[in-house]
Order: C-alpha cells, then sequence, then structure tokens
C-alpha cells in the first residue's frame, strides 16, 4: 500500500511513499527509524519538505519532524533559545518579535523547520543562520546517541555545512541553539533595507519590508507547488567578474570578503529571458526567475528538465555555473542534483 506525499512537501508533485510516520519526540524518531532500517527500507525525515524535489515514488518510509517545543533563557548581553528541530522557522521568527527578541528579521519567510535550517545554513537579505547559531544538536539514528555540536563544529558555508557530508545519512537534527545580542544591531545592506535609517530602524520595521518584499515575488505553494529559492547564488572569481562587468554594467553584484562576488542567479536567469519559460506542467516564475514552479501538474522529471535548461542557457550566455539549492529524492534516498542537471 502507498500513501501521497502531495500534501508533505511544498512542490506538491503526485510522489507517493511506502509509509508515511508523524514523530512528535526523539525517542519515536529513534524506534521508527530503526524500524524501518531493520526492514531494510529506505527512510526519509521531512519538516515541512520545503526544499525536496520528488523525482519518483519514495520506496520506504517518510518520517515527519514533528518535535514542538521553545525554551528561552538570558544574561546580561544575550537571549539564548533552545528550539526543537520542527518549529517552524517564520513562526520561531514571529515569536522572537513579540518578545521583543530583535536578530531574526533578516530571516523572516523562509519556508521550512527549524531542524532544516543548520542543514542549508539558509540564509536571506545578509543575515545567514551561522551568524546567530549557538549549537545544533543531534542524533546518530542508529544507536541513540545524541551528541551537540558547537557553530564551528557544524561547518558552515554558503548554502552549506557538515550535516550534507559527514553527518547527511543516518543522524537527524533535533534541536537547535541559537544566541541573539542584546545589543541589537540592524542588517540593511540588501535590496530595499539599504532605504532604511539604522538608527532609528526597528526589527518589526525589517521583518514587515523582508515579508512584503518575498511575497511579492515568492508564490504561494498553495496556489503554485515550488520550493522557493531554486538555485544558489553563484560565487565567482573577481576577474570572471569584471570580464562580465564590462559586457554588463548593470549586473548585480555582491563583493565578498575573501575578493570573489556573489551574483544574484534570478538576475542571470532572467537575462535570458527565461521568465514564464515551460517544460511539461513546470515552470519559470513570471514574478522570480530563481523560483521554479509546479504550474500545471508537473512531475519530477518536468522541473529536472526545466532546471537543466535554465542552467545550460545561463552557462551559455555568461559562462557561469549554477547549482541547485534544492535537494533531489529518488526511489530510494537523495541523488546527486548537479549530476543530474547538468
Amino acid at each position: 500500500m502507498s500513501h501521497s506525499l502531495t500534501s508533505f512537501h511544498t512542490f506538491h508533485l503526485p510522489a507517493q511513499a511506502t509509509a508515511i510516520v508523524p514523530v512528535t519526540n526523539k525517542s519515536e524518531l529513534i524506534a521508527e527509524w530503526q524500524n524501518a532500517n531493520q526492514a531494510n527500507q529506505p527512510v526519509l525525515l521531512l519538516g515541512q519538505g520545503s526544499n525536496v524535489l520528488f523525482l519518483d515514488d519514495f520506496a520506504g518510509t517518510v518520517l515527519i519532524n514533528q518535535l514542538k517545543g521553545i525554551e528561552h533563557r538570558e544574561d546580561a548581553d544575550f537571549h539564548y533559545l533552545h528550539i526543537q528541530g520542527g518549529e517552524n522557522w517564520h513562526e520561531l521568527v514571529k515569536w522572537t518579535l513579540t518578545k521583543q527578541i530583535g536578530g531574526l528579521e533578516n530571516l523572516a519567510l523562509i519556508p521550512g523547520c527549524v531542524g532544516s535550517a543548520p542543514i542549508q545554513n539558509i540564509g536571506a537579505y545578509g543575515v545567514e543562520f551561522e551568524k546567530i547559531c549557538d549549537f545544533v544538536e543531534v542524533v546518530e539514528l542508529s544507536t541513540g546517541k545524541t551528541f551537540t555540536l558547537t557553530a564551528q563544529q557544524c561547518e558552515f558555508g554558503y548554502r552549506e555545512s557538515v550535516f550534507k557530508h559527514q553527518y547527511k545519512d543516518d543522524y537527524a537534527i533535533v534541536s537547535v541553539g541559537l544566541k541573539l545580542a542584546k545589543n541589537w544591531q540592524p542588517v540593511l545592506s540588501y535590496g530595499s533595507l539599504t532605504s532604511f535609517e539604522p538608527n532609528s530602524v526597528t526589527p518589526q520595521q525589517i521583518f514587515d519590508e523582508v515579508c512584503a518584499v518575498r511575497s511579492a515575488k515568492l508564490p504561494n505553494p498553495d496556489e503554485f507547488g515550488n520550493a522557493g529559492s531554486f538555485f544558489k547564488n553563484p560565487i565567482i572569481s573577481f576577474v570572471k567578474f569584471s570580464q562580465l562587468q564590462t559586457a554588463y554594467p548593470q549586473m548585480p553584484n555582491y563583493p565578498q570578503a575573501d575578493g570573489s562576488v556573489k551574483i544574484p542567479a534570478g538576475w542571470l536567469i532572467d537575462q535570458c529571458q527565461l521568465k514564464g519559460f515551460q517544460i511539461g506542467g513546470a515552470s519559470v516564475h513570471t514574478q522570480q526567475a530563481l523560483v521554479l514552479i509546479n504550474k500545471q501538474n508537473a512531475t519530477g522529471a518536468d522541473v529536472v528538465l526545466l532546471a537543466k535548461t535554465v542552467r545550460q542557457k545561463v552557462r551559455e550566455k555568461f559562462g557561469v555555473e549554477i547549482h541547485p539549492e534544492v535537494r533531489f529524492i529518488g526511489r530510494t534516498g537523495e541523488v546527486d542534483s548537479e549530476e543530474i542537471t547538468r
């Protein structure tokens, strides 16, 4: 017997799984994982399914992370939050604002749950998860052993962490610790946030602006299934950037500390005239070229072919590689998105 995954991931593709099991605490998570493992079934842990693309039916058990709870303590300088992995990220951001805690406002409206945030090192508007991370609590599912990693041990990079490598298989993030300075400093380096006055702006104003901008650009998954930003913004050498800037003086760019330059992937895709471009039921979103949408009963194969075409057009026009940010899930687990869309 199979169960529909359509409502458990934001692309809303017509994928099925052998079993779908919600887990509400760590011991349930361990027990259900071990049961499936003993039955030689593949296991996938999902939060809100906001960063996955199912290429096929999943021939195993999908565990839905519903671990809930927020603990808050403080000292003279910092607020410390200990959040269970199944909490919704955006709801957490809203909760901090009701408690007059600043620091998460730039990360408003990022879909998904708290336990997924460290995996991708989520980021937006000049703030990345690593800036506010205190620790990540991880369980080794085969033994039930729990351990804590410091932010440094998480080896964060741009949309990158140790959870994509050493702790990718047979491990789960059960909770996350955040450390937010009471001496709050606004981050106003991106987009329309640059027009705010640093000395008078409030976390709530930044939150409202980020929500307004994201809502205008990003389609509601209930209307058109999607996984938010489909591609990472490429980081290129300064030499390469200089060549491109000569040809495209208007190219938006964000210089990095190491001398390299980050370019918005959405801008590159837009320059290839791909907004609205459709393959099968999958399409490039008309408001934000970085988002691929399930426009009309798309399949995983439609989205893969669309992603492949978008990468190819950007490569041909700019000589720049853009890489998928979304995780691709095949019949027995995660597959290499880079390889499939090359």
